[in-house]
């Protein structure tokens, strides 16, 4: 936990507040328009796959990319810029973008499947399958890259566990907080997303495991492309300047959660974005994101059952 707290307290000491500032109020014009005007909303209801990718692909890259343009401009001395930098800038939005658009894929392997189960198989199936392709897209971009092994930050080499859970055991009482909450409880536990199934078996419990199981699967997808992919292929051309940007994107992907959750994943992936710097393991990131997940899973649900 010493060791966590310092690579904070350097990181800050560290700051460029002119790009700071620059990018959190970036961020902030962007949370506040989306909470107008329902940009991730909007996005999200287009049917047709290739123009919701595009339009996924324009929030994303404009985001991600104005956040470079600000770090870029106040630490341009500092950057080792080569046109596979660029690549990677305009490749990262896109391999989000058809993360968040691509349901086709998973719907190939659950449409011919009866009612419900063709539903409930495209809730279980959506997220490992899209973690299989943002994985196939970030090894292969690793190998062009000429990166060193391992792939993304996906090392286990003297990695210690115990810092992580107890930075997560310090999150608890937000979560708690954050369970009494509407707009929470609005969207948490997740897992009541297959409550149609209920008519269908006997006995739901095994099906609500496999759904958490498979919903934390989406959480190693993302620990591995946000601080995996965007802080170290990155920080071989800017350092620790590509915390900020990664933060910035990371709370995009966020428009379409509680405010409050939006609001705190900026700074949430600041903080993970600056342990996988010094660390180079996604390992401590999976466990205290992952831990919030269903930490929050399950003040939902004991929110919901205190509300009854």
């Amino acid at each position: 936990m010493k060791a966590i707290t310092g690579y904070l307290q350097q990181y800050v000491r560290s700051l460029n507040w002119l790009s700071t500032l620059g990018i959190t109020l970036l961020t902030a014009i962007l949370i506040t328009l989306n909470y107008t005007v329902g940009i991730e909303q909007r996005c999200m209801s287009i049917d047709h796959y290739g123009l919701r990718f595009l339009a996924f692909f324009g929030v994303f890259v404009f985001v991600y990319g104005a956040a470079w343009l600000i770090q870029y401009a106040t630490h341009r001395k500092t950057f080792n810029t080569s046109p596979f930098f660029w690549f990677l800038i305009l490749a990262a939005p896109a391999i989000f973008a058809g993360k968040v658009s691509f349901d086709w894929i998973t719907r190939l392997f659950t449409n011919h499947l009866p009612f419900p189960w063709h539903q409930y198989g495209y809730l279980v199936l959506n997220w490992p399958l899209k973690c299989l392709l943002v994985l196939g897209f970030i090894t292969l971009i690793w190998k062009w890259g000429k990166y060193k092994e391992p792939v993304a930050g996906m090392s286990i080499k003297g990695f210690d566990a115990k810092p992580y859970f107890i930075l997560l055991l310090m999150m608890v009482p937000l979560i708690v907080f954050a369970s009494t909450q509407a707009d929470f409880l609005r969207t948490y536990p997740k897992v009541h997303r297959i409550d149609f199934i209920e008519p269908f078996v006997q006995q739901t419990w095994g099906y609500k495991l496999v759904y958490e199981l498979s919903y934390g699967i989406d959480f190693l997808t993302i620990e591995t492309f946000f601080r995996g992919f965007l802080i170290l292929a990155f920080a071989r051309y800017a350092g620790k300047h590509a915390i900020l940007p990664m933060a910035a994107f990371y709370c995009a992907i966020h428009f379409g959660k509680p405010l409050l959750e939006c609001i705190t994943s900026y700074f949430g992936g600041m903080i993970l974005g600056v342990v996988v710097y010094h660390t180079r393991s996604i390992w401590g990131g999976l466990i205290v994101h992952l831990g919030i997940a269903w930490l929050m899973e399950a003040g939902g649900a004991i929110g919901h059952a205190y509300m009854k």
